[in-house]
């Protein structure tokens, strides 16, 4: 209960605010993905191009590593198991981070998996980058589990109507 009126306090926490869920932010773009308001549009460019500048900046810098590879004169055989490692990686942690656009991902695994993904980070790079041309980067899933939120809400608030008292009884 509300101190100042003595009414029920709404679960959107502030006035005006629907009652009901309330969509989940996403990273860059808050809840403008809801309805692609409040520079949508701009943010999705914004993440597109910083995620590709991210990636090509990561790609000079592992290029810098392989040519210290070079002059360190390590052998064909470690140049090419770097190579090798940071190619499977990066596809790795690409199709881990695409899926996770569109499912939830297990805490377990995505956890077991923390030094893939950090070694693949180009890979990651490239999903986020390729996923903000579609749409902001986990926006279906948000999308899905929001308006499956708000049909529950609907169904829970909606349930019952009228006056229980005239209900008809059944004749057994």
């Amino acid at each position: 209960m509300s101190a100042e009126n003595g009414t029920p306090d709404s679960t959107a926490g502030s006035p005006g605010t629907p009652a009901g869920p309330q969509p989940e932010p996403i990273r860059f773009f808050g809840t403008t993905w809801v309805d692609h308001s409040g520079g949508y549009t701009g943010r999705r460019v914004g993440v597109a191009v910083g995620s590709l500048a991210a990636a090509v900046a990561a790609c000079l810098v592992l290029r810098i590593a392989y040519q210290g590879l070079e002059i360190a004169d390590v052998g064909s055989f470690v140049t090419l198991l770097m190579v090798v490692m940071f190619a499977i990686c990066s596809a790795l942690a690409f199709r881990h981070t695409w899926s996770a656009f569109t499912t939830r991902p297990d805490p377990d695994r995505q956890a077991s998996l923390r030094g893939l993904l950090s070694i693949g980070f180009i890979g990651s790079l490239l999903a986020y980058f390729f996923r903000s041309l579609i749409e902001a980067p986990g926006e279906r899933l948000h999308r899905a589990e929001y308006e499956k939120a708000r049909e529950d809400h609907e169904k829970r608030t909606t349930r019952r109507s009228g006056n229980p008292s005239k209900k008809r009884r059944r004749r057994s």
